[in-house]
């Protein structure tokens, strides 16, 4: 590999993973400063990043747009992605930061990985490696540290957060199987700007969430802003160029950074206050990326 352009990919990938991190940190100070709820969040983020996508596209891959949106079964398989997959993880991620915080939300979504290596045994037959069971009962631990500071006897998270921290593991786990094949013959550009404009126009249309929130003022629509050009499509093209440029494990692993960049920028920025058992839980979660994505079991 050149080392240029690896380090290139490297920039890229952290870029990309901090900016996920900061749209958190953005959507947690819409949550509490606007009259909003997270379905409007999700519809406006997901109808506002599919538009943008699908320029980007129709500028650069308009061949593959195009394939994809005349194949009648690849598109309803698209549809099924958009709905079940990607409106279903980016729906219940706004939720866990509105009942929690950016950090907390963003940490539990990376129990997404234990999720699908058990999928995986299950569907291949093959028993877990010691490694892999050791990684899913570390982040059992963290959730518990995360969720009760290692008191059984109380509950220090609201419980709809640790709820729908958890459903947007599984979330990430359907995101991931439904987009696979799509992805392989399409493209990822191709396939998030139609899932993205699809899912946030079902999820709209269907909850009736395209309204203008009261409370929103030209500071609340900036925000919106910075979500979408920097916490979607510029994350997303970012991260992308990266796994292009080091590998899916390296960027897996770099990805580490947005719960790290969410806390961070949450702690600064908005004044969350993280308790050591805190960090020490989603240490232990974070842990699993490494260990899942790194020696000859990754």
């Amino acid at each position: 590999m050149n080392k240029g352009f690896g380090q290139r990919g490297v920039i890229c990938a952290v870029l990309g993973a901090v900016s996920w991190g900061f749209s958190g940190t953005c959507s947690q100070y819409m949550f509490t400063h606007y009259e909003i709820s997270s379905t409007w969040l999700t519809s406006m983020r997901m109808f506002l990043s599919g538009i943008v996508l699908l320029i980007m596209c129709l500028c650069g891959q308009r061949k593959q747009l195009l394939g994809l949106l005349k194949n009648r079964r690849d598109m309803a398989r698209e549809v099924v992605f958009a709905v079940a997959g990607l409106m279903f993880v980016q729906f219940t991620y706004l939720t866990a930061i509105q009942y929690s915080n950016s950090a907390t939300a963003t940490v539990l979504q990376n129990l997404s990985v234990a999720f699908i290596a058990v999928i995986v045994a299950v569907q291949t037959r093959k028993m877990l490696s010691k490694k892999h069971v050791f990684s899913i009962a570390l982040a059992l631990f963290g959730v518990f540290l995360i969720a009760t500071h290692g008191n059984p006897g109380s509950m220090v998270i609201s419980g709809k957060g640790l709820f729908w921290g958890i459903c947007c593991a599984f979330g990430v786990v359907t995101y991931t199987m439904l987009s696979t094949r799509l992805v392989a013959k399409w493209g990822s550009q191709a396939v998030s700007a139609y899932g993205m404009l699809i899912g946030g126009l079902v999820l709209g249309i269907g909850t009736g969430s395209f309204w203008k929130p009261a409370s929103l003022d030209l500071a609340g629509f900036f925000v919106l802003g910075l979500i979408v050009a920097i916490g979607t499509v510029g994350a997303f093209t970012l991260f992308l160029q990266g796994i292009s440029e080091i590998g899916a494990v390296k960027a897996t692993i770099i990805g580490c950074l947005e719960p790290v960049s969410a806390t961070v920028i949450s702690a600064f920025w908005l004044g969350s206050v993280f308790e050591p058992i805190d960090l020490l839980g989603f240490a232990c979660i974070l842990t699993t990326v490494f260990l899942f994505n790194t020696g000859k079991n990754a």
